[in-house]
């Protein structure tokens, strides 16, 4: 049986047996079978030089490597990038150290002598391999990591069959091939010892430096994950006005990181400052990331509430702040419960407010969640001719796809228009309005005179808690609903 367990060793000369062996009879010369264990055979098998060739190809199966030492393929001949599998295996295999009796190495005569192959040599060199087809030895980590250039093959590729120079004490040939420190051998056992070595591979430190990074990035991001999920349930900014590292308030999200910090060590020791630069998880991109995510897992929400039922849509625009069009989709729909329930959905920016375009956005929104536009059974839109044109309205085209998607005018659009209109025939409640609403303008221009306003309501409401007029004194908030709302 193979010995896979191969180590380096300095071998002095007293520990090699004797190898000569004087015989008259030379015995048949075996043969590896199939499964590594060698059968007697006629005649050794090997090619004009003495060596295997096999096929250039780059297609192998690690289950069905050449175990022989003699027809197995050179380590260099496979490609680059499955050297190291191939190497694995052959560890795992071990070397080839067929266990033959005495008598079944072939005799090799030199001169008057007649050597043969010792299967003690195993015992004192760990490395050695034996190839049965060859009648030749082998040093196995040195063919595990020679390389196309090397020009010395003759315990790699060729191998080594002059046992005579076995036992020749220090001058012996496997001492010879061991060396020095510094020799190739010894540089070979060291990347031998080293992929042999599962604990102490490259491959293995590695895997457990990404182990601890994978636990240190999850960390690091749930904390994130959690602060972008509590500033966003609050409708709190994410951002700060400086971010940089000179500035004493960056924003909502760091601050609050920076806390989650101060409360565990195990936190404050992987983010921010302590994180490597291209993984702190707390820049825009990543910010804008989770909220697309929790908004994509609220729309799924929404969406698995619905089902397959019908539904109506809400749809309004404006601009925002960087003078952009937004729009704005509300759903209206009846749950399993048999409430009605109206979720804001989604908020699109379009470049136009032209009727096809509102449309298509509105179709792929609904499209993108698997929401059948067959199921719409109503629109509602403000009163703008885009949304209500007869003939080429928002509303219009819908209704000649889907004539079941009812049109309705939004009821607080129609509120406001009819009060407006109202007012504007009675001069009176018009100039009271006005009046209002320039005061309005007065008061919160200018601190001082709200401050005064707040303090002359604050000593009439004192008074009519004193004269019994009120019960109870109510906060300044009283003071005007218009105005507060107007600040």
């Amino acid at each position: 049986m193979a010995t896979p367990t191969p180590t380096p060793s300095d071998v002095t000369p007293t520990h090699i047996h004797s190898a000569a062996t004087h015989t008259h009879t030379p015995s048949a010369t075996p043969t590896a079978t199939s499964s590594g264990t060698p059968t007697p055979s006629a005649t050794p098998t090997a090619t004009s030089s003495g060596t295997a060739t096999p096929s250039d190809t780059s297609e192998f199966d690690l289950a069905s490597l050449e175990r022989d030492p003699g027809l197995r393929r050179p380590i260099w001949k496979y490609p680059p990038n499955v050297r190291d599998d191939i190497r694995r295996e052959y560890i795992r295999l071990g070397p080839c150290q067929p266990q033959l009796r005495r008598d079944q190495y072939p005799v090799t005569e030199f001169g008057t002598q007649r050597r043969r192959f010792q299967a003690s040599w195993f015992n004192t060199f760990k490395w050695l391999e034996y190839s049965v087809s060859n009648d030749a030895a082998f040093c196995f980590p040195c063919y595990l990591f020679e390389s196309d250039a090397s020009s010395q093959h003759a315990f790699t590729i060729d191998g080594f069959k002059s046992w005579k120079r076995v036992n020749d004490y220090e001058r012996c040939v496997f001492l010879v091939h061991i060396g020095t420190s510094n020799s190739p051998h010894k540089k070979v056992i060291k990347s031998y010892e080293g992929l042999k070595n599962v604990t102490r591979h490259i491959n293995k430190v590695i895997n457990c430096q990404s182990l601890e990074e994978v636990k240190k990035n999850r960390l690091r991001l749930r904390a994130t994950i959690e602060d972008v999920r509590y500033l966003s349930l609050q409708a709190y900014a994410l951002r700060g006005h400086d971010e940089s590292s000179t500035s004493r308030n960056k924003g909502n999200l760091i601050e609050i990181v920076k806390t989650f910090g101060r409360l565990s060590p195990d936190i404050s020791n992987v983010v921010l400052e302590n994180a490597p630069k291209n993984a702190t998880y707390t820049s825009p991109k990543v910010q804008k990331d989770i909220l697309h995510i929790f908004a994509s897992k609220v729309r799924n929400k929404i969406r698995n509430e619905i089902g397959d039922s019908n539904f109506c849509i809400l749809v309004d625009e404006a601009l925002d702040a960087s003078q952009k069009e937004q729009t704005a989709i509300v759903l209206r729909f009846v749950d399993v419960y048999g409430v009605i329930r109206e979720r804001f959905f989604n908020i699109v920016s379009v470049l136009d407010t032209t009727s096809l375009t509102l449309k298509k956005e509105l179709s792929d929104v609904l499209t993108r969640n698997n929401l059948s536009i067959h199921n719409m059974r109503g629109q509602r839109y403000d009163g703008a001719s885009n949304m209500r044109g007869a003939s080429n309205g928002l509303h219009a085209l819908f209704l000649r796809d889907w004539p079941y998607a009812y049109y309705v005018h939004c009821f607080a659009h129609r509120l406001q228009l009819a009060l407006v209109g109202a007012v504007e025939k009675q001069d009176y409640v018009w100039e009271f309005f006005s009046m209002l609403a320039n005061v309005v303008n007065i008061v919160s221009g200018s601190s001082k005179r709200l401050s005064e306003l707040q303090t002359a309501h604050g000593i009439e409401v004192d008074h009519s808690v004193a004269s019994g007029e009120r019960e109870t004194a109510l906060s300044l908030a009283s003071l005007s609903p218009i105005l507060y709302l107007s600040l």
